[in-house]
């Protein structure tokens, strides 16, 4: 019987491969999870594309209806009057040929539509920028001091009511002139508004603010720019677009009264030569000056208007 023996190899015998022998490598093998199918991302897409499509919808129809129901109004009113009254496709035609040129000018008292409400912007901008320079200033002191609150109080409140066509006659007693009394007309009704705006925003600064400034001992000026104003300036900017809203109103009456170029003398022009048709151009004129002046002045306040986040 012939016993096999099993020689180990020693370490020694062991060689490493030879660079000519090429020893292929055993390749690794991967085990993946599972495969999850993923949640399929067409149905999102389309409850997007549904909640545009929805606001969409939200923002345009309401408007195009409230604006149907007008013409619809308009166009009863105009058929039961037995053609005294246009209706809006007689008043469209006679805008076509209104803005077709609407800065000619034959004389003082025969120029375009265009000229005439450059003239009421430009009344109500001087009228306004007075008003500003001086309410609000005046609205800074009256919110800081205690004494001139209570002393201008009582005044603001007994005057603040007052129609603002009350001050047109005073105007002309004193000016002696139609533009001079309209800008005053403008002036008076615009600086309460920013004056009572401002006082309530420097009022409502919170205390812990001043007595930080009191702490540093900051100066009377370095309150007024670095604590008061950027505190204040949305309350101010809320009394600035009162302001403009109420003059644009206010300027239209004025020029009705005083004469001049204007588009409140353009309205009651054309209501001496009875062209109602006219008159209603002069409406929706009057009417889309105005949104585009509120427009302008509510993105304003909104970039200068900071809201806290909430979690």
């Amino acid at each position: 019987m012939v016993a096999a023996v099993f020689h180990l190899p020693r370490e020694a015998d062991i060689a490493a491969p030879s660079p000519s022998v090429h020893v292929p490598a055993k390749p690794l093998t991967v085990v993946s999870a599972p495969d999850v199918p993923a949640a399929p991302a067409q149905p999102a897409k389309a409850a997007r594309a549904s909640r545009d499509f929805s606001g969409l919808w939200l923002r345009i129809v309401p408007p195009l209806l409230g604006f149907g129901l007008l013409l619809l109004v308009w166009e009863l009113v105009a058929a039961r009057s037995g053609g005294s009254f246009p209706g809006p496709a007689e008043t469209w035609k006679q805008a076509v040929q209104v803005f077709a040129d609407p800065f000619y000018s034959n004389g003082p008292n025969d120029q375009g539509v265009g000229w005439n409400v450059l003239a009421s912007l430009q009344r109500v901008a001087v009228g306004f920028g007075l008003a500003a320079l001086v309410g609000i200033p005046a609205g800074f002191a009256v919110g800081r001091s205690v004494f001139l609150a209570r002393m201008f109080n009582p005044l603001i409140s007994l005057l603040r009511p007052v129609s603002p066509l009350a001050w047109l006659p005073i105007g002309l007693l004193v000016f002696k002139g139609a533009n001079p009394a309209a800008i005053w007309t403008i002036f008076i009704c615009s600086i309460w508004p920013m004056v009572i705006n401002t006082a309530v925003g420097v009022q409502r600064v919170p205390q812990d603010y001043m007595n930080v400034a009191r702490v540093l001992d900051l100066s009377e000026w370095k309150i007024l720019t670095r604590i008061l104003f950027p505190a204040v300036l949305p309350y101010m900017l809320t009394g600035v677009r009162l302001a403009v809203g109420t003059a644009w109103l206010v300027i239209v009456a004025a020029e009705m009264l005083t004469g001049g170029v204007g588009i409140g003398f353009w309205v009651w022009d054309e209501w001496n030569n009875l062209n109602v048709k006219n008159i209603i151009i002069a409406i929706f004129v009057i009417g889309i000056v105005g949104l585009l002046l509120e427009m302008a002045l509510v993105k304003l306040a909104t970039a200068f208007t900071f809201e806290e986040v909430k979690s």
